[in-house]
């Protein structure tokens, strides 16, 4: 898989919480390209709790949505809004993981809408959470009105294991 350059960062007034590298109170998200799916490798952090020592549900959704908006990013070569996002919660995400993965993928484009299947698994390979997210996707001139910017991949091919130690030695 390769990882895939934020086309944002250095970019005046870009702080989103969910991909930001620069948003101290952000989830900081990276991503990779790994076939039809987009990867992220994440470290849960205890002020994301809302339990003692387990994930907030808000936060995952924030994961789950994210990694979906970046399939529409890469895959579309577009930009859009999540329209609907349908969350199940399957396993409790403790805090102090290593590491949580988060794959998705496309499942259906027609016309202007997109649906993606997201999951989150813990460092044990559980499924913790999953949703399906549909997305309104924009027109070019409309995308590019809203900041769009290509998004390229970098560097060269990793397996997911140098992912995941890449991810947590930062």
């Amino acid at each position: 898989m390769k990882r895939l350059l934020n086309p944002w960062r250095g970019l005046d007034g870009y702080n989103c919480f969910g991909c930001s590298p620069d948003n101290p109170s952000g989830v900081r998200m990276e991503f990779y390209e790994d076939g039809d799916e987009i990867v992220s490798v994440w470290h849960p952090r205890p002020d994301f709790q809302g339990w003692l020592n387990t994930l907030h549900g808000g936060i995952q959704s924030v994961l789950l949505d994210e990694i979906c908006a970046w399939v529409v990013i890469r895959k579309l070569n577009t930009s859009g809004v999540t329209s609907r996002m349908e969350t199940r919660y399957r396993k409790a995400i403790s805090t102090e993981d290593n590491y949580l993965l988060l794959r998705a993928h496309i499942v259906s484009h027609r016309h202007n809408l997109v649906e993606i299947k997201a999951a989150i698994y813990n460092q044990d390979g559980a499924v913790c959470a999953e949703a399906t997210c549909q997305y309104f996707t924009f027109p070019p001139e409309k995308a590019k009105n809203m900041y769009f910017r290509p998004c390229d991949t970098v560097g060269d091919d990793m397996t997911l294991e140098e992912v995941i130690a890449r991810q947590t030695s930062c």
